[in-house]
């Protein structure tokens, strides 16, 4: 255990031995508050077949500057050892809980019961400023050319969210801003829990 900022901050080796060999743990990482309670690193970021490395990478930074868990949902467009993933990722990555799943239906079957999804999709029905967030959610993004699979967004109307754009001449926004502004949302809902 090491204290940073007043915080005691713990790692259990178990668990991120387990968590990088691909055994199922709820976090791999935890941080004790002054008062003790443990605070999970449990809100979720879930990329469905990422196809741009330097996007992946910035998410992979949000990720470790928010405690969140990365989940990446093959196929991807790029190998993971891409020197832009990197790049974009820095020093980044070994402070990541991240996960690699084969295909969706892998994913899902691994899930939590009662797990809480939401799709962050262009038409959604809800913007993603007015939902309450959990802080075991889980924020599920599409490609950066196709987005979200239609059947996905079909099965999951009451859960599809969208940003919204105020200009129509302009198609999309960037994938890891998508993720930045929707996370710190629910961060923010949740009183930044845990700011160091």
């Amino acid at each position: 255990m090491a204290a940073r900022n007043g915080l005691r901050v713990a790692v259990d080796p178990f668990r991120v031995f387990c968590v990088f060999r691909g055994f199922k743990f709820p976090f791999a990482f935890g941080i004790y508050s002054r008062a003790g309670p443990w605070l999970n690193a449990q809100v979720h970021i879930v990329l469905v077949e990422p196809e741009i490395p330097p996007n992946t990478g910035n998410v992979a930074r949000l990720c470790a500057a928010t405690r969140t868990t990365l989940h990446l949902i093959e196929p991807f467009g790029f190998k993971l050892d891409d020197a832009h993933l990197k790049r974009a990722g820095m020093d980044y990555w070994q402070q990541v809980t991240w996960h690699r799943w084969s295909h969706w239906t892998t994913f899902a079957a691994a899930l939590p019961a009662g797990a809480r999804l939401w799709f962050i999709e262009s038409g959604g029905p809800q913007r993603y400023d007015q939902v309450a967030y959990g802080p075991d959610d889980y924020l599920v993004f599409g490609r950066e050319t196709a987005g979200l699979p239609q059947n996905l967004i079909a099965a999951n109307r009451e859960n599809w969210l969208r940003i919204p754009m105020l200009n129509a001449e302009s198609r999309s926004l960037n994938l890891s801003n998508c993720a930045a502004l929707v996370l710190f949302e629910g961060l923010r809902q949740q009183g930044f829990v845990g700011e160091i």
